[in-house]
Order: structure tokens, then C-alpha cells, then sequence
């Protein structure tokens, strides 16, 4: 409970979703939160996008988007490279897109500049 946050988007501050169904952190390439369950206001299209550039070059995926303003917070992997795929089937938040409200301290920081434990799909 100490390390408990809501995940907030960044254009309108609706909650998305919690640490508490948080399941893995991926720095490097993408800066994501990923989830295993989000809030309904999280809304995601079935049609697939594919990656023309970048780190989801030659992925399918969906994109994630808050209910009330439409931003785009992130993506639902489909389909990817080998190096990708454990995130394959989890809600993937774009840290640039969402806050966090940290319940101990009552605070609203970027999501980039919060540090959660490790947790991690890949093992």
C-alpha cells in the first residue's frame, strides 16, 4: 500500500487504472506502464494498427485511449517481434501520456518520474 498509485490521464485526469494490477515496467524503447486489468475508461478499437516506425515497427496493435477526452495512452500488443511479445494480450500505458497519484504522499507526478518496485513478465 505504501507504493500505491492510480494511473491518471495526462489530458484529463480520468483514473485508467492502479499499481496494483501492475505487471511489468519496459524502459528502454517504449517507456511503459503495462497492466493486466484497467478502469472502463479505457477504450480500444477492434481494428488493428500496424508500426510503420520506431519501436513498434511490424507490430499489430490497438490502441488505447481515455473514454472521456480520446487521448491516446497506449497500446494492447497483437502481434511483434520475439523481443516484444511478453507484452503481447496486456494493457501497455505510454508513461508520456498518463500521471500517477501517489495515495501515501497525496501527489500527482508524471509517470516517468516515478520509480515502482520491480516487476517484470519476462522470467
Amino acid at each position: 500500500p505504501a507504493d500505491c498509485a492510480v494511473f491518471q490521464c495526462r489530458g484529463c485526469w480520468t483514473v485508467l487504472g492502479d499499481s496494483l494490477h501492475l505487471c511489468a515496467q519496459e524502459e528502454r524503447r517504449l517507456g511503459l506502464l503495462v497492466c493486466f486489468k484497467v478502469t472502463n475508461d479505457v477504450a480500444w478499437e477492434d481494428s488493428l494498427m500496424i508500426g510503420l516506425e520506431g519501436a513498434l515497427l511490424g507490430c499489430a496493435y490497438h490502441e488505447l485511449s481515455c473514454r472521456s477526452c480520446g487521448s491516446i495512452v497506449g497500446f494492447i500488443l497483437y502481434s511483434s517481434s520475439s523481443d516484444l511479445a511478453y507484452l503481447r494480450g496486456f494493457f501497455c500505458f505510454f508513461k508520456d501520456s498518463i500521471l500517477c497519484y501517489l495515495l501515501k504522499n497525496q501527489m500527482i507526478i508524471e509517470a516517468s518520474k516515478v520509480n515502482f518496485p520491480a516487476v517484470t513478465l519476462k522470467e
